[in-house]
């Protein structure tokens, strides 16, 4: 299985290049569990099980305010959709390796190892060893986001009570959402979603954030509707 062995490798250098990104991600994520009161316990069982960093940072920032947990659920479910996207184009990809393959994959599927497996195979679908490739990537990744995640709830459980580590969710959803935003529609749909953010605070049921959602998406659309209704 040469050619296996090396799939494997290369994945495996490509996730490597990968860790001085999911470092920061981790802490952040660990540390605000640890300041949401989530248990060591139960926070490495979400992460291992979840294992997907913006749907976590979305439930540990709701679960510090005291939603309930169906809004809960429904958020994390909401920002991981973009997961049936990457799954349904890689389908074809995977779609005669045994199910243990296939389960395995799924669980790994996330936003780096999916993209660097496309710039590898996404013009060759037929070449052998994307398996080993994607195993390659997903190692390294995966091994250094639970680590990270527990170096975060072990910082933030030794820090002192007395500070405030609430913004450590919002925080790193800010420095996620920054480099998306790279045109118009974006900067107006992001915009439009945290003006509604603010504005729907004091909904029951946490429901301003869904409504800042559903805000964002729709200025978003329809400012990009317009803009083609002027250019015709």
């Amino acid at each position: 299985m040469p050619r296996a062995r090396t799939e494997f490798q290369a994945g495996l250098r490509a996730g490597l290049s990968l860790l001085i990104a999911i470092v920061p991600f981790g802490l952040v994520t660990g540390v605000a569990m640890a300041a949401a009161g989530i248990s060591p316990l139960e926070a490495m069982a979400m992460s291992v099980l979840v294992y997907a960093g913006a749907a976590m940072l979305a439930a540990v920032q709701l679960i510090a305010e005291g939603a309930p947990a169906l809004v809960i659920v429904l958020a994390a479910f909401v920002v991981n959709l973009r997961l049936f996207m990457y799954s349904a184009s890689i389908r074809p990809y995977f779609a005669g390796e045994p199910l243990a393959r296939r389960l395995i994959v799924s669980y790994a599927l996330v936003d780096n190892p999916y993209a660097l497996f496309l710039q590898r195979f996404g013009t060759r679908p037929g070449d052998p060893g994307k398996f080993e490739y994607f195993v390659g990537i997903a190692v390294p990744v995966w091994i250094c986001w639970q680590s990270t995640v527990a170096a975060g709830l072990l910082l933030g459980n030794q820090l002192p009570a007395a500070w405030k580590l609430d913004f450590a969710a919002p925080l790193a959803f800010i420095a996620m959402s920054i480099p998306l935003l790279r045109d118009r529609f974006m900067v107006i749909a992001a915009a439009s979603a945290g003006l509604t953010a603010v504005l729907a605070h004091g909904l029951p049921l946490r429901l301003g954030l869904a409504l800042a959602a559903i805000a964002g998406i729709a200025a978003g659309v329809l400012f990009e509707s317009f803009v083609k209704i002027e250019k015709k």
